[in-house]
């Protein structure tokens, strides 16, 4: 199977579970952004966290317990990104972070609709839900996130005069299962900028989108 290919569930560095239809919030991060001490303790912490977890039984009871330390981790994980203490922070250069923009949004016209998104100095934070194919197929985030990456890394390298890695090759991602849950999502990406000290209200960082349908009667501003 080509590592492109729709799957339900994966495993690289991190899980990987893609529903079909599923919306999905997907963080993806510069190359070298967080230090290797960093990954690795949130590693150890998810590792223990997932061994107090065995034992338990039910799909369900399994899946609640897998979210739970999903969000743990990566409350942690985007914490530390937010800090950018150390690592690049290419994405501050406006010129590189439209060509981020514009490859988001090319995203959206070949593989999912576009909820919210939110360009940080060294992250990306996505907010999308794969559109049904011709075949009754989905396209896999593995798939659509290569095209995104692929094409912004490679016009922001010429941009910034550098060769070699652009993004981390892994995205955390996780589903959204509720339209309540998809409003706190949303909530949570528009004011990254605003909870990192960037800028006072979310509408003031030039790299926030907000899809249309949200904006109607003002349900999340």
């Amino acid at each position: 199977m080509d590592r492109l290919e729709y799957r339900l569930f994966y495993n690289r560095n991190l899980p990987h579970y893609q529903p079909p239809g599923a919306a999905l919030f997907i963080t993806f991060r510069l190359a070298d952004s967080l230090p290797q001490s960093t990954l690795h303790q949130l590693r150890r912490e998810r590792l223990m966290l997932e061994e107090k977890c065995k034992g338990r039984t039910g799909p369900t009871t399994d899946q609640m317990e897998v979210d739970r330390i999903q969000r743990c981790i990566f409350g942690k994980w985007d914490t530390y990104l937010a800090k950018a203490e150390v690592g690049p922070q290419w994405l501050c250069d406006d010129n590189v972070a439209s060509i981020v923009a514009e490859s988001i949004q090319f995203g959206a016209a070949k593989f999912f609709d576009l909820d919210a998104y939110c360009i940080m100095p060294n992250h990306v934070h996505l907010v999308c839900t794969p559109r049904q194919e011709s075949d009754g197929g989905y396209p896999s985030i593995a798939a659509f996130m290569h095209t995104i990456k692929r094409h912004s890394a490679s016009q922001a390298n010429r941009v910034l005069n550098r060769h070699g890695a652009f993004w981390q090759h892994e995205s955390y991602d996780s589903v959204i299962r509720s339209g309540k849950e998809m409003e706190r999502v949303i909530r949570y990406v528009l004011r990254n900028p605003v909870s990192a000290g960037l800028v006072q209200a979310w509408e003031d960082w030039a790299w926030t989108y907000l899809g249309e349908r949200w904006r109607e009667g003002g349900q999340l501003i």
